[in-house]
C-alpha cells in the first residue's frame, strides 16, 4: 500500500512538473497565413510577427478602414440615403435599394457582421461624395496612423491590383478603431435587424459571422472583442481579430491564407500572447519621476502626466529606464499639473514610447519689463512708471551734483593757482 501512494505522490509530482514546465517554454505557433502579426493593443508592441510589412490584398477585412471613418466622421442616428451604385456592386451585399433611407447604425452592422459590399460603398459616398475621394480619405488616415505600406482603392476590398495593405499595418488600424466603443458593441452583436424601410417591407437579419463571438461555435473564444474575414480568389483568406484578458488586449492579423485555418490559429496566437506576455505599469498618473534643475538652488518635482504601460515576458525581471529630455525653463512660468517636459523611456535599450512629465508645484518668472508688456492693469502700470520716472529724476539729480561738485572743485584749483600767482608778483616788485 505504502508503495502505491509514494508512486502516484511521485507521479502527480512529475505530472505537474512537467506541466510547468511546458506552459514556460511555450512557443510561437505555427501559423498556415503568409503575412501575421500579434500586437499588443495599448503599447503597439510587437509579440509575434512573419512577414509583416510584406504588402498582400487584404479583401474585406479593408472594411475595419472603413467602419473608422465612419465612427469618425458621422454620428450613428444619422440618415443615409442610398445611391444608384451601390445596388449594383458585386460580392457580399444585403441589397439595399436605389433611394432606400437606412441609418448609419444599421449600414456599419451591415458592413461588420455580413460584410456587405452594397454597405460600404453607402458609407463611402455619404462621407466623401464617391469611391474614388473616399479612397483618398483612407491613405490620408493610413498615414496618419503610421500605416507606411498601405494603398485603398475602394471601401469594400474587392480585389485590385493596387488595392494592397500589410499585417502590421491592419494592426494599427484595428488598434485605433478599438477605441471605439460602438465598435466593439457592433462587432461582438450575435444577431441584428435591419427593420423596414421605405423601400422594403422586410426585416434584414443580420448574423455576425465572426465565430469566435459565437458561442454555440466550436471556435468560440472567450474575451473576444471583434473579428473581421475577408476572401476573394486573388486575395485568399484573411482575418483581423481582438480579444482581451485580464486588462491585457490582444490584436490578431492574418492575411493571405490559403488553407483557411485562421479560425484555429487566431486562437493559438492568443493563447501565446496571453500566456507568455503581461502589460506591466511602469508610472501611474501622478507618480512622482525625479526633479528637474530650473536654476542653481531651485529645483521643481515631476509627476508622470499619465498612466505608462509595457508588454514584458512573463519570467522577464528586467524594467525600464526613463531618459529625461532637459529643456531650459528657467525664463517660463507653468502651474502645478502642467506638462512641461518629455522623458525616453528604454526597455532592454530600445525605446518604447515616451511620457509626458507635468509640474507638482507652480513656478513664475517674474521680469518686470515682460510684465509691462503683458499686463493689463493701470494701477501697476502707474506704479511702475512711477518708479522709473523716480529712478531718472535721481540719476539726473546725482549728475547734476556731480557737475556742481567738479565745477567748484576747479574754481578752487583757480583761487589757490591765483594767489600763488599773486604771492610771486607781490615778492618780485
Amino acid at each position: 500500500m505504502r508503495r502505491i501512494i509514494t508512486f502516484m505522490l511521485i507521479f502527480m509530482l512529475t505530472l505537474s512538473f512537467t506541466v510547468y514546465e511546458t506552459k514556460a517554454q511555450s512557443s510561437p505557433p505555427k501559423i498556415s497565413a503568409d503575412g501575421v502579426v500579434l500586437m499588443d493593443a495599448s503599447t503597439g508592441e510587437i509579440l509575434y510577427s512573419k512577414n509583416m510589412d510584406t504588402q498582400y490584398p487584404p479583401a474585406s477585412t479593408t472594411k475595419i478602414m472603413t467602419a473608422l471613418l465612419t465612427l469618425e466622421n458621422t454620428n450613428l442616428d444619422d440618415v443615409v440615403t442610398v445611391g444608384k451604385n451601390p445596388p449594383s456592386i458585386d460580392g457580399s451585399k444585403v441589397y439595399l435599394f436605389e433611394g432606400e433611407k437606412l441609418t448609419v447604425r444599421d449600414l456599419l452592422h451591415a458592413l461588420l457582421l455580413q460584410s456587405a459590399n452594397d454597405a460600404a460603398l453607402t458609407l463611402a459616398e455619404h462621407i466623401s461624395g464617391s469611391n474614388e475621394e473616399f479612397a483618398k480619405l483612407m491613405n490620408k488616415r493610413a498615414a496618419e496612423l503610421g500605416c507606411v505600406n498601405t494603398n485603398f482603392v475602394n471601401p469594400s476590398g474587392l480585389y485590385d491590383d493596387k488595392h494592397r495593405t500589410t499585417s502590421r499595418d491592419l494592426a494599427l488600424i484595428l488598434k485605433e478603431l478599438s477605441k471605439h466603443l460602438e465598435f466593439i458593441n457592433i462587432a461582438t452583436t450575435s444577431m441584428y435587424y435591419i427593420q423596414p424601410t421605405n423601400k422594403s417591407k422586410e426585416k434584414r437579419p443580420l448574423w455576425n459571422e465572426n465565430r469566435l463571438v459565437q458561442k454555440n461555435s466550436s471556435y468560440y473564444y472567450e474575451g473576444c472583442e471583434a473579428g473581421k474575414t475577408g476572401y476573394t480568389v486573388q486575395s485568399k483568406h484573411s482575418f483581423v481579430a481582438m480579444a482581451s484578458r485580464n486588462g491585457q488586449k490582444l490584436i490578431a492579423v492574418l492575411l493571405h491564407d490559403e488553407k483557411k485555418t485562421y479560425w484555429s490559429d487566431v486562437r493559438k496566437l492568443f493563447d501565446y500572447g496571453f500566456e507568455n506576455f503581461s502589460m506591466s505599469t511602469f508610472y501611474s498618473k501622478g507618480d512622482s519621476v525625479g526633479e528637474h534643475i530650473i536654476k542653481e538652488g531651485l529645483k521643481v518635482p515631476l509627476l508622470a502626466a499619465e498612466d505608462f504601460y509595457y508588454v514584458k515576458s512573463k519570467d522577464s525581471t528586467e524594467v525600464p529606464e526613463l531618459k529625461i529630455i532637459s529643456k531650459d525653463l528657467s525664463t517660463t512660468s507653468f502651474n502645478r499639473g502642467e506638462n512641461i517636459l518629455t522623458a525616453e523611456v528604454l526597455y532592454k535599450g530600445k525605446s518604447i514610447g515616451v511620457l509626458n512629465l507635468a509640474s507638482a508645484v507652480d513656478y513664475t518668472y517674474k521680469n518686470p519689463i515682460a510684465s509691462l508688456k503683458n499686463t493689463n492693469n493701470s494701477t501697476d502700470l502707474l506704479k511702475l512708471s512711477l518708479y522709473i520716472a523716480a529712478f531718472f529724476i535721481l540719476l539726473i539729480t546725482l549728475l547734476r551734483a556731480r557737475k556742481k561738485l567738479k565745477q567748484r572743485k576747479k574754481q578752487k584749483q583757480n583761487k589757490i593757482i591765483k594767489d600763488i600767482y599773486m604771492s610771486k608778483y607781490k615778492n618780485n616788485r
